[in-house]
């Protein structure tokens, strides 16, 4: 499997009055992008708990965001036709609809659950996978398009068995050639 699409949306909280204040994705091929948003007016709830773990305060979503027609056209004119997989379905589909919304917009794309790409076993692993993919990446601050990357990188470890790997020990090489077949031997 090629990598994935993966999208990841911070918010102002969680509950019906949340909504998007940060998009990050992670095309196939490896280009990324992060874009605030600029809440529009009637965007008002806040919640310090949850931005106490993105770190993003109303002030630089005001200064540095992208209004939502703006990011709603960035995301359709990137993800065009593709499916983006997230980790939270369920709170990205309802932000993702408040940006289109805002944007008087429809999206270009799919959005769909990274369960839909991976069987029990596979999804037990991983949020550990995620949880190495952020520790190797270094990273000192909470982005989506972070989050985005370290997914994307463990959707692929897991895909593709590399978890397993590293967790079974190299053969230790063989000390001695091994003998050579009896002449007249198939």
């Amino acid at each position: 499997m090629s990598q994935a699409c993966v999208i990841d949306i911070e918010a102002s909280g969680f509950g019906r009055r949340s909504y998007p204040i940060e998009v990050g994705y992670v095309l196939p091929d490896g280009r990324s992008r992060c874009m605030l948003i600029r809440p529009p007016e009637e965007w008002a709830h806040w919640d310090e708990k949850a931005a106490l773990v993105h770190g993003i305060t109303r002030a630089t979503l005001m200064q540095h965001g992208k209004s939502p027609l703006e990011v709603a056209r960035l995301l359709n004119d990137d993800l065009a036709g593709m499916t983006a997989y997230c980790d939270g379905w369920a709170h990205d589909y309802a932000w993702l609809a408040a940006l289109f919304e805002a944007a008087g917009m429809s999206p270009s794309f799919k959005l769909e659950s990274v369960n839909r790409l991976l069987g029990d076993t596979q999804l037990s692993q991983l949020d550990g996978e995620r949880r190495g993919a952020l520790a190797e990446m270094g990273l000192k601050r909470h982005r989506a398009s972070n989050d985005a990357k370290a997914l994307q990188l463990a959707l692929d470890r897991v895909v593709s068995g590399a978890s397993a790997l590293r967790q079974v020990p190299a053969p230790a090489p063989a000390l001695s050639p091994a003998p050579a077949p009896a002449a007249g031997a198939t």
